[in-house]
Parts: structure tokens; C-alpha cells; sequence
């Protein structure tokens, strides 16, 4: 049996375990979906709303701070994270070099081996050394919808992002996030029935400041009702 032959094996065997089992295998703590809350506007948002209310689709999204490699999800994207290889264990390593690469903006899909996920989607977003040219929003705005792609295809209906291509990547962080609102709420519009949950997940307080300021343009809440007293 070849090493793609076994892996494959394995990672199928892992998913196919009841939940109570696949936890006896993970290397980390683990959060279940079910203490994700879905993500509602603390406050007014200065924001003006650039789609239409949408309810159905508002329950589909969730802002997390904290580890991603601790979601029990089905999948968790995966921007060049060396806590998901650790948190994964040396299987994962071996399973990515069978995929041959992963040019900017692709997606390739794995098993999650020793993490609480059941698959990890690798992407590789864009480097930006100057300004965010067109080439760079387009690359990066490939990488959340290749990934969500990857994710409905496998029949996968959790999927929990990180902030691609920010940090050493010199992505600005704020157009980061407008590029990524924006792909995710125009692929639910096409794919609403689909997917379950997409979870942002950030770990400095700034970048979960600029999420709570975007979302209600992306994602906007319809009004309360008004007191007739």
C-alpha cells in the first residue's frame, strides 16, 4: 500500500468514527460547533448595508477569537499555519507533500488527522509589498472561494477561516476583511443550502474590531420592531 493509499485510508476511517471516538485521537482541546455562538452586532453599526437582509444567511456566519486548530468542524482553513501542522501531528505533513504544491489561490483538501476538524483546506494567499493591486484582491478573494468550493464538493458544511495573507503577508487587514465578507456573502447567496456555518476566527483584537465594524454591511440584521406605545 502506497503512503497516499494508507493516508487516504486512515482520514476516512477518522471521519467515519462516531464523535465520542474521533475525540480519544485529538492532540488538542476541542470546541464543538454547538458553543460557537452565530455572530450578532453588538452595538449600531455606522456601516451602510451593501446587500440586502437576509436572514437565513445571518445564521450561517460566526466571529470567534481564539484557536482555530480547536474547532470541531468539519473543515478549517488552513494559510500557512504552523499551530495546524503541530496541532495536526507528522501525518498531515506527509499527506501535503502528495498534493504537489498549492499555487496562489488554490485550494487543496486534507485529512485533519489529530485536530478536532475532520479536513484541513490549504490555501496560499498573496504576498503585497507595496499597495493591494487588482492582481492581489483577485488572488486572495480566489482563496475563500476556492476553499468554500472545496468545502461544498467534499459534501463538508462547517468551514472556519483565518485572516489570509495579513500579518507577514502584508495584506492590509482592513480591505483583508472586505474582501473576504464579500466572497463569503456572494457564494451563500449562490450556495445558501450548503453550508451550515462559516466562522471567521481572528486572534488579535484588532482584527476582531474591524469584523464587528464590517458585518453588518455584509451580513445586515433587518430592524426591530417599533413600539406602538
Amino acid at each position: 500500500m502506497t503512503w497516499f493509499a494508507y493516508l487516504s485510508f486512515l482520514v476516512e476511517k477518522l471521519c467515519s468514527m462516531d464523535k465520542e471516538k474521533r475525540r480519544e485521537t485529538y492532540r488538542v482541546d476541542f470546541i464543538p460547533l454547538e458553543k460557537i455562538p452565530v455572530w450578532s452586532p453588538s452595538g449600531d453599526s455606522s456601516c451602510k448595508p451593501r446587500y440586502k437582509v437576509n436572514e437565513e444567511l445571518n445564521k450561517k456566519i460566526s466571529l470567534f477569537s481564539g484557536d482555530i486548530t480547536k474547532l470541531e468542524i468539519d473543515a478549517v482553513a488552513n494559510a500557512v499555519d504552523g499551530a495546524i501542522h503541530r496541532g495536526a501531528g507528522p501525518l498531515l505533513r506527509k499527506e501535503c507533500a502528495t498534493l504537489n504544491g498549492c499555487e496562489t489561490g488554490e485550494a487543496k483538501i486534507t485529512g485533519a488527522y489529530g485536530l478536532p476538524a475532520k479536513y484541513v483546506i490549504h490555501t496560499v494567499g498573496p504576498i503585497v509589498h507595496d499597495s493591494v493591486g487588482d492582481r492581489e484582491e483577485q488572488a486572495l478573494r480566489n482563496c475563500y472561494y476556492n476553499c468554500l468550493h472545496t468545502a461544498t464538493k467534499n459534501h463538508l458544511r462547517t468551514v472556519a477561516f483565518p485572516c489570509i495573507s495579513t500579518g507577514v503577508y502584508g495584506y492590509p487587514p482592513d480591505q483583508a476583511v472586505e474582501v473576504a465578507l464579500r466572497t463569503v456573502r456572494e457564494y451563500l447567496e449562490q450556495n445558501h443550502e450548503k453550508l451550515d456555518r462559516v466562522i471567521f476566527c481572528v486572534f488579535l483584537k484588532s482584527d476582531r474590531e474591524l469584523y464587528e465594524t464590517m458585518l453588518p454591511a455584509y451580513f445586515p440584521r433587518g430592524s426591530p420592531p417599533k413600539s406602538k406605545l
